[in-house]
């Protein structure tokens, strides 16, 4: 016979081994702790002092990132076609900051594959001639190694869409983006004249053409393009971020580097960590208040209780 002691200490035994718990003399189900909204890696460790370490480092920024926000099997299923779209605006090397960093890019390829994507695409709808953009990145290089299809967007195949914003009611997109089971969106932090930032949001532009409109109302516009893209998943780059002269940049000066990754399902509180991390108030962010208006997410990401890790 069990005394009450060790019937009580077997029952716990028993259920930890079963995945329940014991309340007194009741089991209980355990329940999984619900997958964070937002989760903020950085980089504690000693400063990479080649250019394979700091490569080393942002895989494993980026594999923990994921794995913190569930997994990427949270977002990309078996079968799924998938869409990461990067910022790939500028004829720019990785050091300047000017576009999303490819080890990143190539890191989110191998891990959509291995949760069973049927195909993984990277492309972007530059400013500068796609063939420089996407060789000075590396961006095309690094995808392409990983496994995945790197589309140029051809322009005549941009499609007139009824996007029904508050702004802009139709705009040119790229259907063979927009229609993928899933867009990873994965800017990069940085500086722009206009703007004053570009992050998450403004990173929609490249899905688009006729981008002059945009710039008639820069907030409204942004928000009405995140509301059509429906985001489900972002990764902001601030492993560099560029600080002034942005959004092309060109000079060292300009670029701080910061080894830190914000991933989440809330594309303004991702904006406001951005804002801030580039020593802005986002408050005084444009579109980012009015993404908050707008019911799009909001701008005290604190309020997410943001997973935060520090990784060496």
């Amino acid at each position: 016979m069990f005394s009450s002691a060790s019937r009580r200490d077997f029952l716990r035994y028993s259920a930890a081994a079963a995945g329940t718990m014991v309340v007194g003399n009741h089991f209980a189900w355990a329940l999984e702790a619900p997958a964070p909204k937002m989760v903020i890696t950085r980089w504690t460790g000693p400063m990479p002092q080649s250019p394979s370490e700091f490569q080393q480092a942002v895989v494993k920024l980026t594999e923990q990132t994921v794995q913190a926000m569930g997994g990427i099997s949270r977002f990309v299923k078996r079968g799924d076609v998938v869409w990461i779209k990067p910022n790939i605006g500028w004829d720019r090397t990785p050091e300047l900051g000017a576009n999303t960093n490819p080890d990143l890019v190539a890191a989110l390829v191998r891990l959509c594959y291995d949760a069973g994507a049927k195909k993984v695409k990277v492309g972007d709808n530059p400013c500068d001639l796609p063939a420089k953009a996407y060789a000075s990145s590396g961006i095309a290089d690094a995808a392409k190694q990983a496994g995945a299809e790197v589309i140029f967007l051809d322009r005549e195949r941009f499609r007139e869409t009824d996007i029904k914003g508050e702004r802009v009611k139709s705009i040119p997109v790229y259907p063979e983006l927009v229609e993928s089971d899933v867009v990873i969106n994965v800017p990069i932090a940085k500086h722009h004249v206009l703007a004053t930032v570009t992050l998450c949001m403004k990173n929609y532009m490249g899905v688009i053409e006729n981008r002059r409109l945009f710039h008639q109302d820069i907030p409204t516009c942004l928000a009405d393009i995140t509301r059509f893209m429906r985001p489900s998943f972002c990764i902001l780059d601030c492993t560099r971020i560029m600080l002034n002269h942005g959004p092309k940049g060109g000079n060292l000066e300009d670029v701080q580097v910061k080894l830190t990754l914000a991933a989440g399902t809330d594309i303004v509180a991702l904006d406001a960590f951005g804002a801030e991390i580039l020593g802005r108030k986002p408050d005084q962010i444009p579109s980012i208040v009015k993404g908050q208006q707008a019911g799009l997410g909001t701008m005290d990401y604190r309020s997410l209780q943001p997973k935060e890790i520090a990784l060496s």
